[in-house]
């Protein structure tokens, strides 16, 4: 699907989802499933959430025409986000490293926040030590 924002396009795969996936969309899925597209029969400002994803998402809100009118990465267990417009259409984005370069588009440098490689927790030399001395 290809989708427009700021003068510029790029074309993100979906999987678009039936009245039933609307109403679970990414909850109890890994974070390597696919996007999603979520269409609406009219312009709507409906909330979504973010319980049981266990994951951060980017939300993409679309007018009629695939142009963003909104975004933003949603983190797991978030309680009623809602995007400033009514819209047409709505993106879950996976932040994951198959969504790499779409979701640099969106979010730019800041992506490594949210990598899953950075997930792991980092170890300080201080912890290291702590670690060493019950061995």
């Amino acid at each position: 699907m290809k989708i427009y924002f700021k003068k510029k396009k790029i074309d993100i795969p979906v999987k678009t989802v039936s009245s039933i996936g609307k109403v679970f969309g990414l909850m109890f899925k890994s974070r390597n499933t696919e996007n999603l597209l979520f269409n609406f029969k009219a312009k709507t400002k409906m909330s979504i959430h973010s319980l049981f994803v266990f994951f951060p998402f980017i939300a993409l809100w679309l007018d009629d025409k695939n142009k963003v009118i909104g975004s933003r990465v949603v983190t797991p267990f978030a309680f009623a986000i809602r995007g400033k417009k009514p819209f047409s259409k709505l993106i879950e984005l996976p932040i994951n490293d198959k969504n790499r370069k779409m979701i640099g588009f969106f979010i730019g440098k800041s992506f490594a926040r949210f990598s899953p490689r950075r997930q792991k927790e980092k170890r300080t030399p201080q912890r290291r030590h702590s670690e060493e001395r019950f061995k």
